[in-house]
């Protein structure tokens, strides 16, 4: 029970944070495309879940598995990605795009090096600092 309520605390937060990438000054191209984007992988079913995804097909801003190449951020000598120009800028100068917590650990990962599962129906994704955290939450659960 302790776990649900932890995924559903991140699927939360990836639904408030994903409604600020599509706010603002976007151009109607990029809000369309992310829109198409979210309706592929938006299935009361997600074949994904539960399974590790790479690195390069999460926007990292969103959390979520967008199932195709995000555009990559180098910062401080790392990769991250986002899905649109918005999250392109948010990377570099806020903390909460670059790192998460483990949902088994509770502790701090960074992005760009966390093993990444998708979680949600919809792809939202959690970040373990690595695989057997992963695998010990999901047996506790």
């Amino acid at each position: 029970m302790k776990s649900i309520t932890k995924i559903l605390g991140i699927a939360t937060m990836v639904a408030i944070s994903f409604t600020a990438c599509n706010s603002g000054d976007k151009k109607i191209d990029d809000t369309a495309a992310l829109s198409l984007d979210r309706q592929a992988i938006n299935t009361s079913k997600n074949p994904l879940k539960g399974k590790q995804v790479p690195q390069n097909l999460v926007c990292m801003v969103n959390d979520a598995y967008m199932g195709k190449e995000q555009i990559l951020v180098e910062h401080e000598g790392k990769k991250y990605y986002g899905c649109c120009n918005m999250c392109k800028e948010k990377i570099p100068k806020d903390e909460t795009a670059r790192f998460a917590t483990d949902p088994y650990s509770l502790e701090k990962v960074d992005k760009a090096s966390a093993f990444i599962v998708v979680v949600g129906d919809n792809g939202e994704v959690a970040y373990f600092q690595k695989e057997e955290n992963y695998h010990k939450f999901i047996s506790e659960s």
